[in-house]
């Protein structure tokens, strides 16, 4: 037996997309702007579908509806970017269409980068995603490229796989992290934590400085070689599944 195909008001779904007041989408029918499979949808309380193929099915004053909840992205964060609606200065969300600000449930990142670091962020507006890839006992693994303002010394590798090493201010030592040297200013850190600047606050606990830092993985997912800074796009089902491998 076929799965029962969820379905919602018209003019809810696309209101909850961010295309504006139930009225103002009721005015979008009345014109004409939204067609389902070929035909001009006339009621704004018809029920449709909430299915994953509705950009390919339904379009909105000529265009690819967008994608309904749940909506999991992958960006190249650039620099000089936020990731909080709070923080000042430029944020990732306005990298997305303006009317994404106002979909329900509303977007968020899944842990942060900070405003100089670059590299694979995800955005998503499915809460149950974000809390199982962020929780502890999930241990996804997050990889970082970090340019160092001095030479490593060849010992740093030892100390933060130990799971002693102790960050300023905190009396929890961290887990264990995978260094790998690539040059002698250069090193890969593997982490499963998320502590507020963990991956500079580290380095700068064995003296270095972090100058640039690209995160490149989170599990399984690598940051696709053709993704731009400031690009992004929808995840696939298998690069869902990746980051938990």
């Amino acid at each position: 037996m076929n799965a029962r195909v969820p379905m919602a008001r018209l003019d809810r779904l696309l209101a909850n997309l961010g295309y504006g007041s139930r009225r103002e989408v009721a005015d979008l029918v009345r014109h004409k702007q939204v067609v389902l499979d070929g035909e001009v949808l006339k009621d704004a309380g018809a029920k449709v579908p909430v299915v994953a193929d509705l950009p390919e099915r339904m379009t909105v004053a000529g265009k690819p509806v967008d994608p309904p909840a749940p909506l999991t992205l992958i960006m190249h964060k650039p620099l000089d970017v936020v990731c909080s609606h709070k923080e000042p200065g430029r944020s990732v969300y306005e990298l997305l269409p303006r009317r994404w600000q106002a979909r329900m449930p509303g977007l968020s990142t899944i842990g942060r980068l900070d405003k100089d670091t670059t590299g694979l962020l995800l955005i998503t507006d499915d809460g149950a995603f974000l809390h199982r890839v962020i929780a502890p006992k999930s241990h996804v693994a997050k990889r970082y490229r970090a340019t160092l303002d001095r030479p490593l010394e060849g010992w740093e590798a030892e100390t933060f796989a130990g799971g002693k090493l102790m960050l300023d201010g905190e009396t929890d030592p961290l887990a264990p992290a995978v260094l790998e040297p690539i040059g002698p200013r250069e090193a890969f850190l593997t982490i499963t934590e998320g502590r507020y600047h963990q991956v500079r606050r580290m380095f700068a606990a064995v003296g270095n400085h972090v100058t640039a830092l690209h995160r490149d993985r989170i599990g399984g997912l690598a940051l696709p070689d053709d993704l731009a800074p400031g690009a992004w796009r929808q995840l696939t089902p298998e690069e869902l599944a990746a980051i938990f491998r």
